[in-house]
């Protein structure tokens, strides 16, 4: 199933259930089949960087049921404003944005004197050309994910770029 309608640039979410979340033992919920922590978590921040909202609410929403701290930002001059102040282990960045591209975005923030060396950038994008994957890669990007994708695998790449920043640290 694809989000949202004209101009939506293919985000796949995996079916779900509609109905409410079934209250579990230890702090978990059950959402369909899939266990949620839903107590306060330590898990690191996310900044989300997309210019369609309706991807960047899906995957704050999804990312957000699993515990994950997150926040939004819709242009490349907001992100680079937000990563100074919420400093996030992790940036799901959409290269084609008006004003400041993901590129430049990705570029800047891994030079970043302090927080560029800790945080992991997955560039996530329409864009598919082995051509952009390797210019993903120069930039310093970390992770690169094709639209359209199914959020299950978005947690996925999260959560390994997660643990390469615990084995690096």
């Amino acid at each position: 199933m694809f989000a949202g309608g004209p101009g939506c640039r293919g985000l796949r979410i995996a079916p779900f259930s509609a109905r409410p979340p079934n209250s579990g033992s230890a702090g978990l919920e059950t959402w369909g089949r899939e266990s949620v922590h839903t107590a306060e978590s330590d898990l690191p921040p996310i900044l989300v960087v997309d210019d369609n909202h309706d991807n960047a609410e899906i995957i704050r929403q999804y990312l957000e049921t699993r515990g994950y701290p997150i926040t939004v930002a819709h242009d490349g001059d907001e992100a680079l404003a937000l990563f100074e102040t919420v400093r996030p282990a992790i940036v799901l960045l959409d290269v084609m944005m008006p004003g400041r591209d993901g590129w430049e975005v990705c570029r800047l923030m891994k030079q970043h004197p302090v927080l560029g060396r800790t945080v992991r950038v997955i560039m996530v994008t329409a864009l598919d050309a082995w051509e952009d994957k390797r210019e993903a890669l120069q930039l310093g990007a970390d992770d690169y994910v094709e639209k359209p994708f199914d959020l299950p695998t978005l947690a996925k790449k999260v959560e390994r770029n997660l643990e390469q920043l615990r084995v690096a640290s």
